[in-house]
Formats: structure tokens, C-alpha cells, sequence
């Protein structure tokens, strides 16, 4: 059972062939048997999975149906979900239980899916390795000595070793695509706006946006499905149709134009990856798409101008954490200063904290023209580069990281190291486009993603791509051994 897709769970439980009750058991049995090797679940939600599941069978019973009804998943640990532990992955919330249920766990929920648990992430979504969590580091299932990628690394763990079919995810910088890449999952970046951010705990306002974890581009499909729409609680959501994601899956890819900048090919890029790209291109022209080379002139420019734009959004969203209204609460303080200093230095971890700082001094008088302003120029000219290129070419194809998973601690004493690990991924974030990472085959034993990227709400046309690719390609459907 733990081995089928979300698509073959859907076609099992509507011809009847075992009840959401009994894979939600065994799927269950299998975390808590398997989840101490990977720390993957901050969470488990047995009782009320098995309530779920239940329910949706008897709405099976009485002549429903629908994709996700019954389907097991789990949330990234930052999306609220009510009466049950929401940490964001961190001491300061650790005592926190939200009062309500985010937009995309309640839509999730109405579709009938059973939520499992809540997934180990890094903390507030800061990092690319989920090392900085407070609950400890996440192990990558095709090798526990290895990153699993962050900050959606506990979600993609858990789908990688079977766990669970499929899994929330949220990506401020590349942190769904980036673990999609490291663990041989498919993944979905929408763009921003197309999924509701309300009840998403905020890193970085301007660049959060929630999406799919799963291991092909059809069950990516039908996780957005549930999760995309307008929401009128959130003031940046898109009131935009959301189309059939499945219904285009098997359009053909004849006249596809390709756009492959010529500034992923650089001297940072491993060469073994840059040869599975290069072997992904091939396939895709055989499937008849025609490949062009095109530029991306300012994307040099795009890891300082995120990392001053990121930071500073994230030093004004966690001010809210403050030992007062609720969170970690420092002991005995003396006074208001005192209070917040020290509430905010025992729940903050140290990438946190750096974050904090470097966007505080972004913001700070005589910086904001001098940083922030001008890291906002620079994203302007980014997205330009990208509308430029979408006249020429209909979707963009890359390596989704530059190197492989790196071992646990690797980066630890270099921050600056493993955020330059982002560089293919950050400039989606910065414009707002989707971006999709889908498995391309292995370096040393370890999976490796290529990225595709596309205008303006065409998540459809970035899913028919990798599932016309996945068609034709069995790097998706390999296991890591153990699992």
C-alpha cells in the first residue's frame, strides 16, 4: 500500500479496494516504525486521521468520490491547523496550538483528505538543509548522512521513504523545489497568489507561497487542485479561474519552445548535473519540444537582492513574537526590556537570529536607500528579464541546485555557502513566477532535480511537461533502499 501514488490511492479507494481506514493504519504503523531513522514528523495525528478517514469513507459510502477523498497527506509544521501543536519548527512555538485551521488545511480537509501530522521543517522556514530546526536535523532517505533540503525538508523525507503519498510544502526561496531535487520528488512552486497564504505562518510576505510535494507531476496535480483558489481572507490572493490540472496532463509537447539560459551553464554548476540536464533536454525533444538559448541577464544580481529582501521582511513578521502575547515566554524577567530579550533569545535559534539582524540593519535609517531600495530595483529588473525571455520561449529549463545533497553539518560554520546553494531557484520567488523541480537521475547515489519554469499561472503547463517527461523516464519511480 505505501508504495502507490496519490492517483493509484484515488483509482484503489473509488473501486474499492481497501477503505481509507485501513491504508490510514498502515501508513500510520509505517511513520512510527520508520520517522526515527529521518526526525521527519514534528507531529503525528493518529486519532484524528483515523477520524478522517473514516469520515470520508462514509462519504464514499453514501456515493462521493473526488481525488483527495480519503487520501492520507501531512502539512508542513507552519500551516495552522486547529487544536493541534503549529511550531514553524521552533522553541518559540512550541507550546503553540492554533485557534484555527489555514485556508489550505480547511480546503484540504472539505476535499476529504486525512491529515496525518505536521513535518519537521527549518525553523520559520529559514534554511536549506532542515538543520536549523529546533526538534533536531531531518535525514535524507537516500542516504541519512546526507540534507534532506529545506525548509520543506520533513515533507519531502517523509514522501520520499513512503511514508505518505504526498505532503505540503511551502517555498520562500527554493524550499520546495530545492528538497524536491534532493530526495527524487516531483514539486510545485505556484505562483504567488494562486494559493491562500492565510493561516501560513509568514517568513518573507512578498515571497511565501504554499504548494505540492509528491513523487509524480499527476499527483502534484491533484494536491494544487485542492489547495489553489481565490481566498477572500488573504489581501494578496489572485481572484483567477483555477483550470482542470489534471485534464492537460497528456497534451502533447510538439512546437514546445524551451528557453535554456546560458548563465546556469557556469562555473558553479557540477558537471555531472550539468549532463543530466542536458540528458533531460534530449528527451524532451524527442517528445517534440524545440530548445532555444536564451539569457537571463540579472540573475547574478538575485541571491544579495534576496537576501536583503527576505531578511528584512522576516525581522518585521517575527516581531510579533515577543513573550508577550503568546509563545515562548522567557522566566522571572525584570522588566519589559528584559522581557523580550530574553523571550526572544531563548525561542529564536541562531539562523533566525541572523536573519533578524540582517534585516533589521537592511530597514534600519541611512540603509533602507542604500539596501532595500535597491534590492527592490534589482527584483524589478529580474522579473523584466524573465517577461523578456516568456516572449521568446513558453516555459524555462535548468538545474534546480547546483550541487547534489551535502552532508549534515557540511555548511553549518558557512551560512554564506549553503545560501549560494539557491541560485537557480530564488529568481522564481523574486518575480513570482511557478517553478517545478522533477527527478532527472543521480549523482553518487544521490537524486537530482531539473527545473522548469513558466509565465503566470501555467502551473498546468509545467505539470504536462514533467508528466509527459515522466511518461518517458523512470527516475521517479526509484526507492531509496530501507524504504
Amino acid at each position: 500500500m505505501h508504495q502507490m501514488t496519490l492517483a493509484e490511492i484515488a483509482r484503489g479507494l473509488a473501486d474499492k479496494k481497501f477503505s481509507s481506514e485501513e491504508l490510514t493504519k498502515v501508513l500510520l504503523a509505517r511513520i512510527t516504525q520508520l520517522d526515527p531513522q529521518l526526525n521527519s514528523f514534528i507531529s503525528l495525528t493518529e486519532e484524528l486521521a483515523v477520524e478522517q478517514a473514516k469520515a470520508a469513507d462514509a462519504r464514499r459510502a453514501n456515493g462521493e468520490s473526488g481525488a483527495l477523498l480519503g487520501a492520507p497527506i501531512a502539512h508542513k509544521d507552519l500551516f495552522c491547523t486547529q487544536g493541534i501543536r503549529t511550531s514553524c519548527g521552533s522553541k518559540m512555538l512550541d507550546n503553540f496550538k492554533a485557534p484555527y485551521d489555514a485556508t489550505v488545511v480547511a480546503k484540504l480537509a472539505a476535499a476529504g483528505a486525512v491529515t496525518l501530522g505536521k513535518t519537521n521543517m527549518d525553523e520559520f522556514a529559514m534554511g536549506s538543509a532542515n538543520e536549523s530546526s529546533w526538534y533536531g536535523a531531518v535525514k535524507n532517505p537516500w542516504n541519512l548522512d546526507h540534507v534532506p533540503g529545506g525548509s520543506s525538508g520533513g515533507s519531502a523525507a517523509a514522501v520520499a521513504a513512503r511514508l505518505l503519498p504526498a505532503a505540503t510544502a511551502t517555498d520562500t526561496g527554493g524550499s520546495i523545489r530545492q528538497p524536491a531535487a534532493f530526495t527524487n520528488l516531483t514539486g510545485l512552486k505556484p505562483t504567488y497568489g494562486r494559493v491562500s497564504r492565510w493561516g501560513m505562518i509568514a517568513y518573507a510576505s512578498s515571497l511565501d507561497q504554499g504548494g505540492p510535494l509528491a513523487r509524480t507531476a499527476e499527483d502534484c496535480a491533484i494536491l494544487l487542485q485542492g489547495m489553489a483558489g481565490f481566498d477572500q481572507n488573504d489581501s494578496t490572493s489572485i481572484d483567477e479561474p483555477v483550470p482542470d490540472y489534471s485534464a492537460s496532463l497528456g497534451d502533447s509537447l510538439q512546437g514546445l519552445r524551451i528557453g535554456v539560459p546560458k548563465e546556469y551553464f557556469s562555473a558553479g554548476l557540477d558537471p555531472r548535473i550539468a549532463e543530466l540536464i542536458q540528458n533531460s533536454i534530449q528527451q524532451l525533444q524527442k517528445l517534440g519540444a524545440v530548445i532555444k538559448e536564451i539569457s537571463l541577464p540579472n540573475m547574478q544580481h538575485a541571491i544579495p537582492a534576496y537576501y536583503v529582501i527576505a531578511p528584512a521582511e522576516a525581522s518585521s513578521n517575527l516581531s510579533r513574537f515577543d513573550g508577550v502575547r503568546f509563545g515562548h515566554r522567557c522566566e522571572n524577567p525584570e522588566n519589559l526590556i528584559d522581557l523580550y530579550k530574553r523571550s526572544r533569545g531563548e525561542g529564536f535559534g541562531p539562523e533566525v537570529q541572523r536573519r533578524i539582524m540582517v534585516g533589521a540593519y537592511a530597514l534600519s535609517a541611512g540603509y533602507y536607500d542604500a539596501y532595500y531600495l535597491k534590492a527592490q530595483k534589482i527584483r524589478r529588473l529580474v522579473k523584466n528579464d524573465f517577461m523578456t525571455a516568456f516572449n521568446e520561449v513558453d516555459i524555462i529549463l535548468g538545474p534546480t541546485t547546483p550541487n547534489p545533497a551535502w552532508k549534515l553539518g557540511a555548511k553549518n560554520s558557512d551560512p554564506v555557502a549553503a545560501y549560494l546553494e539557491d541560485v537557480y531557484t530564488i529568481t522564481a520567488n523574486l518575480a513570482g513566477l511557478p517553478g517545478l523541480s522533477m527527478p532527472a537521475g543521480f549523482v553518487d547515489g544521490l537524486p537530482v532535480g531539473v527545473q522548469l519554469l513558466a509565465p503566470y499561472f501555467q502551473e498546468g503547463r509545467l505539470l504536462n511537461v514533467a508528466h509527459q517527461y515522466q511518461l518517458n523516464t523512470d527516475w521517479h519511480t526509484r526507492t531509496p533502499t530501507g524504504f
